[in-house]
């Protein structure tokens, strides 16, 4: 089936004429010269590290590296504060405030309902079947005219489990909007990305993250993949200098220590694996949810009383009960070997 998707017509109309802001590492690009066109501090800084010079603005070193990796090219790669930054940007390009809508599929990820929130966008409401899978024909019934963007994570948080390709498929194909699959959790699925299919579907949209598998969360920096229309429109509507120097820096550094990266991952399949065998054996645990994340979602006979028990033993999880779905559910996040052992410690104390 042929989509009909049109970017322009879904973009704001004045965003098409938007003239950015032009930075002063715009105007020049290069390295080498004497810099006395941004206003910097020319002696230094007040640490022992040199940030006195703004970062480069589309971040080239980094999506040089990540480009082949993900194999798509640097004009089809966008990297924001988070994940959050470009879900905002997404939003911000396509939805007139009051007017517009977009739909989303509970459970699952806030932000996407708190910033279209903040924009004064309606939310729609497609809810997930019992087994969390997306019901392609509800969401269909809740799109409208002024729909734009339909997001979907998979892996799903906070259910765990990934969401089926033919449904996602049959999503692409069918709707004229921006369909956003938020991958936060890829690196811990056997699923593939999505990335690949970029070329089959002009309204696909990937997210990424460098917070969950690459252990970066404290560096603030996400992954969007998509044409390079919408790449060229997001880096239109972004700050100019998004991505802080230091961040740029520790993440070059990251990206050349794959192997450690994937040695982590393997280490939190296994440790995933072994906390799901362990809670499946405590008789107030209800059910442990399939899982393709680095959580795990735990139905409990009483969730409240095991959530305050944990939290008189300093163990934090997360309370999901009042989420739709996940009644008398919390989700635990797999920590170190050492930290599941407490955990469980924990657990069986309270029972």
């Amino acid at each position: 089936m042929k989509n009909n998707f049109d970017l322009t017509s879904l973009l704001r109309p004045h965003i098409l004429k938007l003239a950015p802001y032009s930075s002063a590492r715009d105007e020049y690009t290069g390295s080498e010269g004497i810099f006395l066109d941004a206003n910097e501090n020319p002696i230094g800084s007040v640490t022992d590290q040199n940030y006195n010079r703004y970062p480069d603005p589309y971040q080239s070193a980094i999506k040089s590296i990540i480009g082949p990796m993900k194999g798509v090219t640097n004009d089809r790669i966008f990297l924001g504060n988070g994940s959050d930054e470009p879900i905002d940007l997404l939003i911000r390009a396509t939805c007139q405030p009051g007017k517009d809508r977009v739909l989303i599929m509970p459970p699952t990820y806030g932000m996407y309902e708190v910033s279209a929130s903040i924009h004064d966008v309606s939310v729609d409401k497609a809810p997930l079947t019992a087994d969390f899978q997306m019901n392609l024909e509800a969401v269909f019934s809740e799109i409208q005219t002024e729909t734009k963007i339909v997001w979907v994570c998979t892996p799903n948080n906070p259910t765990g489990n990934s969401i089926s390709t033919q449904a996602i498929e049959g999503l692409l194909n069918r709707f004229s909007g921006l369909v956003v699959v938020d991958e936060a959790y890829i690196d811990f699925s056997t699923e593939e990305s999505w990335i690949s299919r970029l070329d089959e579907f002009p309204n696909l949209v990937v997210l990424q993250t460098f917070s969950k598998a690459w252990g970066l969360a404290g560096l603030r920096v996400g992954m969007c993949y998509a044409s390079t229309e919408l790449i060229t429109i997001l880096n239109k509507i972004k700050p100019p200098y998004n991505i802080s120097l230091p961040a740029q820096k520790a993440l070059l550094s990251g990206l050349s220590t794959m192997e450690r990266k994937e040695a982590m991952v393997l280490e939190i399949l296994k440790e995933r694996e072994e906390l799901r065998k362990m809670l499946e054996k405590l008789s107030f645990v209800l059910e442990v949810f399939p899982s393709d994340a680095n959580f795990l979602l735990v139905r409990f006979e009483d969730a409240k009383a095991v959530m305050t028990y944990l939290l008189e033993n300093t163990i934090i999880v997360r309370d999901r009960s009042k989420v739709y779905l996940c009644e008398g559910c919390l989700r635990i996040s797999v920590g170190t070997a050492e930290e599941n052992v407490a955990l469980l410690k924990a657990l069986e104390s309270f029972s």
